[in-house]
């Protein structure tokens, strides 16, 4: 991770749960990190707790499901950090629904947020890494443990990380034929222990029977972030996949 200090990353969803564990490890490495989040207060929190550590924390209000938002956090790198070298697209969001009632406005947030919003994003920091000259950047999409085997009701949030394995191997390929040196990862985690189940509505019974499954804590899946990162250039990780040891979904 030496070669990343002093060098600038964007994450999204940051304010807590992975996408604070992410944001505070790559910190902690010397990194000046851009948190995007709707939750500005709570990454105004962390950036002050991370105040010895050897890099800085940037918090910023985007919500990803607005083209203009991001637009406007890159131009904020771009005039205040020249530009970013790595990209985490972690801000994601699930809901308790079936595909024969809906509501249909449930199912467009989740494709917003999880689909367009990362494929925006993407687009926006290799446009950044462009215009900055680099060529070992890295993107890293985090998809879900649902994106290779679909869990019950939770079909729109599965096909949502499905799509997202789909568009990193199509970037990946898009970039091997600009002869690009850029790197784009794919990180599948299992059950992790954040909010997202309770913010999606899941029913009591299915919350306590996830609540007694095996479950990995967000920093184990920043210490898989931290991995990819620190891999030699010439190594391209495609997909990590990790699980609890022990019955999963």
């Amino acid at each position: 991770m030496e070669r990343w200090s002093g060098r600038v990353a964007v994450v999204t969803g940051a304010s807590s749960g992975i996408g604070a564990a992410i944001a505070q490890e790559l910190v902690k490495k010397g990194l000046k990190v851009v948190g995007l989040d709707l939750q500005v207060q709570r990454m105004e929190e962390m950036s002050n707790s991370l105040r010895s550590s050897q890099g800085k924390l940037y918090p910023l209000k985007c919500d990803v499901r607005k083209e203009s938002d991001i637009k406007e956090a890159f131009k904020w790198v771009k005039s205040n950090l020249g530009g970013t070298d790595i990209h985490v697209n972690n801000a994601g969001v699930a809901d308790y629904n079936n595909l024969i009632d809906g509501p249909s406005e449930n199912w467009r947030k989740i494709m917003e947020v999880n689909v367009l919003g990362y494929s925006i994003c993407a687009k926006e920091a290799l446009q950044s890494m462009r215009e900055k000259g680099v060529d070992d950047g890295h993107i890293i999409n985090m998809s879900s443990e649902t994106a290779h085997q679909i869990p019950p009701s939770f079909f729109m949030y599965s096909a949502s990380k499905h799509a997202v394995s789909a568009l990193t191997e199509g970037l990946r390929r898009e970039l091997v034929n600009l002869k690009s040196k850029i790197r784009v990862t794919s990180i599948s985690p299992g059950t992790v222990r954040t909010g997202i189940a309770e913010a999606s509505k899941t029913p009591k019974k299915m919350l306590e029977a996830f609540k007694n499954m095996p479950s990995l804590e967000p920093e184990e899946i920043a210490n898989a972030v931290l991995y990819v990162l620190g891999t030699p250039p010439h190594v391209q990780i495609h997909e990590l996949i990790i699980k609890p040891n022990g019955p999963t979904i």
